[in-house]
C-alpha cells in the first residue's frame, strides 16, 4: 500500500494561472508592465487604498518603506523577537539600529507594555508582525505612538507629515485578513505582503507594500519614489522607455532593483480571481482542525475573534507540557507517518546573526517559551476532509503517546 503523503504548503496553482503565464509570454513583454500595472491597481483595491507598489519580494517592500521614509543610521527600529529574519533584517540593511521586544507571556504578538517602555527619541518605525494571518492589535500600537508622540524627532519631510514613530507592518501572512472590519494593507501608516510560493496567494516570489494616506501626502509622488526605489534610481522603467522616441533617461539616485515582473503578475492576477475562495477552504480546514484536535493537549491560535479574522494563513498548535527535544521527537513522528510540519519561528535572537548583533535569547524568555512546544500542521487548500482527519489522528496519537 503506498505511503500517505502530505506536503506542508504546495502552491495551488490551477488553468487560469498557467493560461496568464501563457498569454504574457506570448505578448513578448514579460518583465514589468502591463500586467504588473494592472495587478498593482487590483491589489490597492482589494485593500481599500489608493495606491499599492507590487516588488520581488515582502522584503524588497519593507526595505523600501525604510528608505523613502529616510530611516538611516542612528535611528532606531523596532520589531518582535519572534518573526523571520526578514522583519528585522531589512532594519540592518539600512543602517539603523535593531530594537527586539519580547512576545507577550503566552502569546505570538508583541508585549505591548515592553514595546512602549523600548521607544526612545531615535525610534522612527515601528514593525509589528502579523504572525500566520493574524493581525496584531494595531489600536493599542496606535495608542502606544501617539503618547509617545512628544519623543519623535523626524528626519525628513514624510516623516514630518506623520509626527509620530511610523507603523510599517510586515504582513507577509495577512494579506485578506481583517482587523476590525479593515483589511490588512488599509490599517497600519504602511504594510508589506509576501506572494511568495509557500503563501496564501502566490506569484512564485513577489511582494506588494500598501499606505494610507495622511493629509499633505501626494499619493501619486510617493508612488513615484517607490518606483525609483525599485529600478535603480532609474527615471523611466522599460514600459515609459519602449515608447517610440522615448529612450532617454537619468539615474536620479543608486536605487535597488527589484521590481515585480509582467509573469510573476499574471500569476498574481488569477490569484487574486480565485483567492475569496481559497480563503473560504482555509476557513473550512481550520474549523475542522478546531473540531478535532485533542484541546486537553495542544493549544491551537485563534483565527477569528469577533469582527477580526486572520488570511488564515499558518495553523500554529502548541503541545503543552513538552520541551525542545519533545517536540523535535513530535515533529520526525509526523514525518513517519506521511506529515510535513513546520516550526514557526525560531526567535531571532537564538540566530547566528543575531547574536553576532549582540542579542540573546536570555532576555526572551516568553518568545523562548513560545517556540520551545510550537509545531505548525499543513494548511493549504490541496488539503481533503480526509487529509485534515488523518492529521489530527495521528497528531493526537503521537502526542497522547
Amino acid at each position: 500500500m503506498k505511503k500517505r503523503i502530505i506536503p506542508f504548503s504546495p502552491p495551488d496553482i490551477s488553468e487560469k494561472e498557467i493560461e496568464n503565464v501563457v498569454d504574457v509570454l506570448k505578448s513578448s513583454w514579460i518583465t514589468t508592465g502591463p500586467k504588473t500595472k494592472e495587478f498593482e491597481a487590483k491589489i490597492a483595491e482589494y485593500c481599500g487604498t489608493e495606491k499599492a507598489v507590487c516588488l520581488n519580494s515582502n522584503t524588497a517592500c519593507q526595505e523600501l518603506i525604510l528608505k523613502v521614509l529616510g530611516v538611516g543610521p542612528g535611528d532606531e527600529v523596532i520589531t518582535s523577537a519572534y518573526t523571520y529574519t526578514a522583519s528585522a533584517s531589512v532594519i540592518d540593511h539600512v543602517g539603523a539600529k535593531i530594537v527586539l521586544v519580547d512576545t507577550k507571556e503566552g502569546s505570538y504578538e508583541m508585549d505591548y507594555e515592553a514595546l512602549e517602555k523600548a521607544i526612545t527619541e531615535k525610534t522612527k518605525v515601528i514593525i509589528p508582525v502579523d504572525i500566520a494571518g493574524v493581525m496584531c492589535d494595531y489600536n493599542k500600537i496606535f495608542e502606544i505612538v501617539e503618547r509617545k508622540k512628544s519623543l519623535f524627532r523626524p528626519n525628513n519631510d514624510l516623516q514630518k507629515l506623520y509626527g509620530r514613530i511610523i507603523v510599517a507592518a510586515d504582513a507577509a501572512h495577512s494579506f485578506g485578513a481583517t482587523f476590525e472590519g479593515k483589511r490588512s494593507g488599509s490599517v497600519a501608516d504602511f504594510t508589506s505582503f509576501s506572494f511568495h510560493a509557500v503563501k496564501n496567494l502566490t506569484t512564485a516570489e513577489g511582494g506588494a507594500l500598501t499606505w494610507k494616506h495622511v493629509d499633505g501626502l501626494d499619493n501619486e509622488a510617493l508612488y513615484q519614489e517607490f518606483m525609483l526605489w525599485s529600478l535603480h534610481g532609474q527615471s523611466k522603467d522599460a514600459l515609459a522607455k519602449n515608447k517610440l522616441g522615448a529612450w532617454e533617461y537619468d539615474i536620479v539616485y543608486t536605487g535597488q532593483k527589484c521590481n515585480m515582473t509582467d509573469i510573476m503578475a499574471a500569476i498574481g492576477l488569477a490569484q487574486l480571481e480565485r483567492y475569496p475562495e481559497l480563503l473560504k477552504r482555509r476557513k473550512e480546514i481550520i474549523r475542522l482542525y478546531n473540531e478535532l484536535l485533542d484541546k486537553d493537549k495542544i493549544d491551537i491560535i485563534e483565527h477569528e475573534n469577533g469582527d477580526s479574522m486572520s488570511s488564515m494563513h499558518l495553523m500554529l498548535t502548541r503541545v503543552k507540557r513538552i520541551d525542545v527535544n519533545k517536540r523535535n521527537d513530535i515533529i520526525t513522528k509526523l514525518a513517519e507517518a506521511g506529515i510535513a510540519s513546520n516550526v514557526h519561528y525560531k526567535p531571532l535572537p537564538m540566530h547566528t546573526a543575531y547574536k553576532k548583533l549582540g542579542f540573546d535569547i536570555d532576555d526572551y524568555p516568553n518568545a523562548y517559551d513560545m517556540y520551545m512546544n510550537e509545531i505548525s500542521l499543513p494548511l493549504h487548500t490541496k488539503l481533503s476532509d480526509e487529509d485534515v482527519r488523518y492529521i489530527c489522528e495521528k497528531y493526537n496519537e503521537i502526542v497522547g503517546s
